[in-house]
């Protein structure tokens, strides 16, 4: 069994983690130059920080540990978006 952390403190992880997320998507929008291809980006940018998140609150123990995993999980939909977003405005 998965054990939940309160639901206010749960709700905060996931706005924190979208928020972290989308300051990661600036700065590293700002830091790498160099051309990489899409898919290798959304394979990042997604997979990554929902793996890691995903498997964080599957073998969780404690409640503490679900939260960093919700946290983990909210980092990619954040990043994801500003990505999208400066892609939009550009007109790629």
């Amino acid at each position: 069994m998965i054990p939940l952390p309160r639901a206010w403190l749960l709700t905060s992880a996931l706005l924190v983690g979208t928020a972290v997320g989308l300051i990661l998507g600036i700065a590293s929008t700002l830091l790498v130059d160099t051309p990489i291809r899409p898919d290798v980006v959304i394979a990042l940018v997604v997979g990554v920080p929902a793996g890691l998140g995903m498997l964080t609150i599957l073998l969780s123990g404690r409640r503490w540990v679900t939260t960093v995993g919700a946290f983990l999980l909210a980092v990619a939909p954040g990043w994801f978006g500003v990505l999208v977003a400066i892609q939009a405005v550009h007109g790629a």
